[in-house]
């Protein structure tokens, strides 16, 4: 009998590292920009900075999670 040996699915790797690329950038960038909008309240645009930080914030934790995931598909895959 031949056992297949499990090897990692390196497309679904690259593809979970180009995920967790993203998701560094808006790490960075999210905390950026409420550091920018909490410093200027009294700009025109104090809320929607603040609004879009949140949002950058909150699709990073996203990214996170499905770079994590996609990468451990790709190490253990289903069959």
């Amino acid at each position: 009998m031949e056992t297949e040996t499990k090897r990692t699915d390196k497309e679904v790797l690259v593809k979970g590292i180009k995920t967790m690329g993203l998701t560094v950038i808006l790490m960075f960038l999210g905390p950026t920009l409420f550091y920018v909008g909490l410093s200027n309240p009294d700009k025109p645009l104090y809320i929607p900075i603040l609004i879009a930080a949140a949002i950058i914030c909150i699709l990073a934790i996203y990214f996170a999670f499905k770079g994590l995931k996609t990468i451990m598909d790709s190490m253990f895959k289903k069959s």
